[in-house]
């Protein structure tokens, strides 16, 4: 019996697939000893459950179904609102904060995040030369982080006890 059920299960993989496999097997053993003459009836029984699983396997009628867990499953939704309002404030504070930037800035940092342009597309829109782009990006970078910082501490002392504060948008952009 578990030398069936060892070999079922190596080919099924799955312990369920594998017991009913086995007792599949000893309902056809009654019948086929009768037809066969066995000689090595451990060999036998070997070869009998590995033809029984590969059949198992070959026919179209097997159709594999897993338990669904939905505690388990992940999803990119935002499914609170919660996230969502404050997605739209960190948007609100991160387009406060581009208001604050030298024009230079502010070209150069919506260029290279917002249309995902590169610094030699950059230098040629703006006519810029490829270390000002560098220089505008980063210190453009540097500047929002700076101001969102600064806003997101305002924002954090008055939703403190309301909700537990979430990543902002900006931090992706600015890492």
């Amino acid at each position: 019996m578990d030398l069936l059920y060892g070999v079922c299960l190596k080919y099924l993989k799955e312990p369920e697939a594998a017991k009913d496999a086995v007792m599949s097997i000893f309902e056809e053993l009654a019948q086929k000893l009768r037809k066969h003459e066995v000689d090595n009836f451990k060999g036998w029984c070997y070869t009998l459950a590995k033809n029984h699983c590969l059949m198992q396997l070959r026919s179209s009628k097997r159709i594999r179904t897993h338990a669904f867990d939905a505690d388990h499953m992940q999803t990119t939704e935002e499914l609170h609102l919660n996230g969502i309002m404050e997605k739209e404030e960190n948007l609100e504070k991160l387009s406060k904060c581009l208001g604050t930037l030298t024009p230079e800035q502010k070209t150069t940092v919506e260029l290279f995040y917002l249309q995902n342009k590169s610094y030699k597309e950059i230098e040629t829109v703006t006519g810029l030369e490829w270390n000002k782009v560098r220089s505008h990006i980063q210190n453009g970078r540097r500047n929002l982080k700076i101001c969102m910082d600064k806003e997101g501490k305002d924002v954090e002392i008055t939703l403190k006890d309301i909700a537990s504060p979430a990543p902002s948008v900006i931090s992706t952009i600015i890492k």
